[in-house]
């Protein structure tokens, strides 16, 4: 089976500060990988340029067997490669079924004028009240998206990525200020897309949740690779015990 994600030997550096130094790894389809390390490890860095937000100094990514490291955010988006974000993104004072529509669109799955009408509309809601079953809550799709507290705006953006059908999903903390019920919900709707054969690239703190839902782990530390394997395998790493998972039981004590 070919790697729906491949990046290779990729470097980036803000003028003195590397940010990502010869970072690789690869994920196949239906793969769930954590990406972890301590703050300014690099990991959100990471993000940024395999959905071409920045470019690479050196390195190449891959999607799907395609050479996309010189292509711009939105031709990436367009072949299959979904986003969320630390603090949820979306378009302020518009509604919450326009700015799933438009992320639709974005990725040009749905035209945003034409889905008003016909079987698109149809289709979208269909496929919308299923999505939205599973992340557990129920709205007024024509309320404004200021109107959603900050938990259901972050299940809401995972349910904006899957609408677009991704091949890829970059995942940046999507535990972070959940409680307990909309963590699951989380992690029902993650595992549902791998099963779909979605690849998918999660950044969390959570070691309970990242270790629990990961098929492997990625650690990063001063934007270089510490270490890399099974859960199990980076749990008990020393090197990262005393890098990262180690800083936390200190802390605590």
């Amino acid at each position: 089976m070919e790697p729906i994600l491949k990046v290779e030997h990729v470097d980036k550096a803000f003028g003195g500060v590397i940010a990502a130094e010869n970072v690789s790894f690869e994920i196949l389809p239906g793969q769930i990988m954590g990406l972890i390390g301590p703050n300014g490890a690099g990991k959100t860095t990471t993000l940024n340029l395999i959905s071409g937000i920045y470019s690479c100094d050196k390195g190449e990514i891959y999607i799907n067997g395609k050479n996309v490291t010189k292509l711009p955010a939105h031709t990436r988006a367009r072949m299959g490669l979904a986003r969320t974000f630390q603090s949820p993104r979306f378009l302020q004072r518009s509604s919450i079924r326009e700015n799933l529509m438009l992320g639709l669109d974005l990725a040009d799955q749905i035209g945003y004028i034409s889905s008003f009408f016909g079987k698109k509309r149809s289709d979208f809601d269909t496929e919308l009240s299923e999505l939205m079953g599973m992340a557990g809550f129920t709205v007024n799709w024509d309320a404004d998206i200021q109107s959603l507290p900050y938990g259901q705006r972050k299940l809401l953006e995972i349910v904006r990525a899957l609408l677009t059908h991704p091949k890829i999903m970059l995942v940046d903390e999507p535990a972070a200020g959940l409680n307990s019920k909309e963590l699951m919900r989380v992690l029902e709707m993650l595992q549902f897309a791998a099963k779909k054969g979605v690849g998918i690239v999660v950044i969390e703190h959570q070691m309970d949740f990242v270790m629990g839902i990961s098929d492997f782990v990625t650690v990063l530390n001063f934007g270089k690779l510490l270490s890399q394997g099974t859960p199990e395998q980076v749990s008990s790493d020393p090197a990262v015990i005393e890098a990262y998972l180690g800083r936390d039981i200190d802390a605590e004590n």
